[in-house]
């Protein structure tokens, strides 16, 4: 009363119970931390699949607090899930507007559910085109506006969007990069983690957060600057292990490191020694980050040393694209290669394989 606020967030979730003592005892309107979270993801959704996982959310959350939010919420829901619920039978013998929007909300779920179901097949196709191609995969994960996506556009020339607003990206971006070898591996951005995620995100997104379970390595990323960075990584850690990928190798990077004070890293520094210290703004630290990611992909698992005709180009191609090319030289049969490559490759390259000692010393 003394501000004049019209509007009260708590920080933390209130049951339907509290949400209707609050606002008969303040007489404003009150929203727990949830509703906020969810409010902002709504806001950035772009995709078809971030704005059904979204509403999915959001749903989810409103169902049990149709009664606590009053008439004013009710019919919000009944307008958020469509008029399909409206017109001659659409409510029994007595049933309440309160018992048609729960009806309307509940069918409203389990279409979204089927949706993202769907989604999540083609998502799932993908990932297991790329593990066919043993392309190796690296996630970028971190809390929100920690600069995943500035990250991303340094490391690869993404051109994401970039804002200085929470959870600005809800859909992940997938971008192929290459090592200084040659070999060719993936990044992907993720959504924002946050203290405390909602667990109605963690399930309408599950789908999303499965791409780090799949991924060969986890780029952490961590706000320098923030005044709490140390409960931004306990965050992280804690959605992780709700998905999966907290046995996932990790790379800890601390980033925007032009906009924190020198005690802030110092501390920082003695606390993760393995850490990375970048700025995705400046590019510090960028060329050692690029070094680290390459040391910490899987590497091919069959030493070869192959003679591949001229007409069989392919298969150098695909040499020098999914595995290591220790040396190469051309010979007047073809392309003599010493490589590192995946099974499948090397079962490819197997009848051009090479007696131990054929290699001449100019090309060991």
């Amino acid at each position: 009363m003394q501000s004049g606020a019209d509007t009260v967030i708590c920080d933390g979730e209130l049951s339907p119970s509290q949400l209707r003592r609050l606002e008969s005892t303040i007489k404003v309107k009150v929203i727990d931390r949830t509703a906020l979270i969810l409010d902002i993801f709504a806001q950035h959704a772009k995709s078809r699949e971030g704005k059904a996982q979204v509403e999915l959310a959001q749903l989810q959350y409103l169902l049990p607090r149709l009664r606590g939010w009053g008439e004013a919420m009710s019919r919000q829901a009944g307008g958020r899930v469509g008029a399909q619920g409206g017109g001659i039978g659409s409510r029994g013998p007595g049933e309440t507007k309160l018992e048609t929007d729960r009806r309307r909300i509940r069918t409203r779920i389990s279409k979204l559910r089927r949706e993202i179901g769907l989604m999540r097949t083609v998502r799932v196709t993908k990932r297991s085109s790329r593990r066919n191609r043993e392309v190796p995969s690296v996630s970028i994960a971190g809390y929100t506006n920690a600069g995943k996506s500035s990250l991303l556009n340094v490391l690869t020339g993404a051109g994401v969007l970039v804002e200085d607003a929470l959870f600005a990206t809800l859909d992940p971006t997938t971008r192929r990069a290459q090592t200084a070898d040659g070999r060719i591996f993936t990044y992907s951005d993720t959504v924002g983690f946050v203290r405390h995620l909602p667990h109605q995100l963690i399930e309408a997104f599950r789908s999303t957060l499965e791409e780090v379970g799949e991924s060969d390595l986890v780029v952490h990323v961590v706000d320098g600057s923030h005044p709490d960075p140390e409960q931004q990584v306990r965050s992280v850690h804690e959605v992780l292990g709700e998905v999966g990928a907290d046995t996932i190798v990790e790379l800890l990077v601390v980033n925007k490191i032009d906009s924190a004070d020198e005690e802030t890293l110092l501390r920082l520094k003695r606390l993760w020694p393995a850490a990375l210290f970048v700025s995705a703004r400046t590019g510090a630290g960028i060329d050692d980050l690029r070094l680290a990611v390459e040391a910490r992909l899987p590497r091919p698992s069959v030493e070869l040393r192959v003679l591949v005709p001229y007409d069989r180009g392919d298969l150098v191609a695909a040499a020098h694209e999914r595995g290591e090319v220790l040396s190469a030289d051309h010979r007047d049969a073809g392309t003599e290669l010493w490589v590192r490559v995946p099974e499948s490759l090397a079962a490819q390259l197997h009848p051009y394989e090479l007696a131990s000692g054929s290699l001449t010393d100019n090309t060991l």
